[in-house]
């Protein structure tokens, strides 16, 4: 089997690479390379969560909806160029970047071809909560998400095939797609519903985008903070992983946004196509892996999309920290000024709107002029 030839094959390396101790409740322990027993907290754990979240993120997209107006939402799918640069992104810059990162750190195979698949995904969900917060251009983030979900059936299998053949067969690779195709519904149904209310009930829209916004914040911390609970026992990865968790969304993020530029979008929906580009779909990602390899080659792979998805949250909110600051200083301060001089053009009209009686009186009275019964 293709799989278990390259665990065998890359076993040597890997153990030279990590010196930490198996633990002593290991069930499968070959060097470093240890699977640890399954812990019945953490699956009934791990069901009330996902069926908790699914609830959660559900109503999510929902007040996401609505913030969306049909026309507008209509006008990107009829003129798509913002979506079409959000493609060349999600399948271009992307896969890219992670077969460039992987050649770079000279990963073993089976890892680089997880940083292939967190490349090749499509644009994940949480982009629509921090891209509502930084104020890009929802309509444009909401197609995006969709249109990258939905290329992702044919776009996925294509980039795996062009980059990993040289570290694996890509037949070896199982994609999920019952699982993409549950998050395009899980993403298009609430958003619709969404889109629904804020055409016919505009102002209860308003409110449940607020409470949703807010819902959606707290989300996206705590699935970080589950997935570093249930998983607790995979953090034992070597550190060229970590160094590419870490570099992987950052680049995301800043390509985007000047290839959106480049594209003349203007500045809110760079912003968006940078979001849309760096956050990615980690649970799907995890998925595809859990399916596609033995216990023993998740030792060394499983825990990558964790840790990209953390270190796509941090630059996010970072991002938005310094989006805040921006808008709450430099913002105010061209406001003040855009204000000043509306102030001195509103003044230089009213002197010059100064009644013509005046004038002449006053003209009159210095000159020693005749003033006319009239003008009295």
């Amino acid at each position: 089997m293709q799989t278990s030839f390259l665990s065998q094959q890359f076993n040597a390396v890997f153990l030279a690479e990590n010196f930490t101790a198996c633990p002593a409740n290991a069930t499968i322990c070959d060097g470093t390379s240890c699977v640890l027993p399954e812990d019945t907290f953490n699956q009934t754990l791990s069901v009330v969560l996902s069926t908790v979240l699914t609830i959660m993120l559900a109503l999510v997209m929902f007040s996401m909806g609505c913030n969306v107006e049909l026309k507008n939402f209509l006008g990107h799918l009829k003129r798509p160029w913002g979506i079409f640069v959000g493609f060349l992104c999600q399948f271009g810059i992307m896969p890219l970047t992670a077969f460039l990162l992987s050649l770079a750190f000279n990963v073993l195979p089976i890892q680089a071809v997880v940083v292939m698949i967190m490349g090749c995904c499509p644009g994940g969900t949480a982009s629509n909560v921090i891209a509502y917060w930084v104020d890009g251009d929802m309509d444009l983030s909401i197609s995006m998400t969709t249109c990258s979900t939905v290329f992702a059936m044919g776009m996925m299998p294509l980039c795996l095939f062009i980059y990993t053949k040289m570290w694996t067969d890509s037949n070896a690779i199982v994609l999920p797609y019952d699982s993409i195709g549950v998050s395009l519904v899980s993403l298009i149904v609430p958003v619709s519903f969404g889109i629904f209310v804020n055409h016919r009930w505009p102002t209860k829209a308003k409110i449940i985008l607020k409470i949703g916004s807010i819902v959606g914040a707290v989300l996206i911390v705590l699935i970080a903070v589950v997935g570093g609970i249930l998983y607790k026992g995979s953090w034992v990865i070597t550190p060229k992983l970590w160094i590419i968790g870490t570099i992987f969304p950052a680049v995301g993020y800043v390509l985007g946004f000047f290839l959106a530029r480049v594209a003349g979008l203007s500045w809110q929906r760079c912003r968006t196509v940078s979001l849309e580009t760096g956050f990615q779909n980690t649970q799907l990602c995890s998925t595809i892996v859990q399916l596609s390899f033995t216990p023993e080659q998740l030792e060394l792979m499983f825990t990558f999309p964790l840790i990209y998805s953390i270190f796509q949250l941090l630059f996010a909110l970072i991002l938005l920290g310094g989006y805040r600051l921006y808008k709450k200083h430099c913002m105010k301060t061209n406001t003040d000024v855009e204000k000043t001089n509306t102030d001195v053009e509103k003044t230089n009209t009213d002197v010059e709107k100064t009644p013509e009686k005046e004038d002449s009186k006053s003209s009159a009275k210095v000159n020693g002029g005749f003033v006319s019964d009239t003008m009295k």
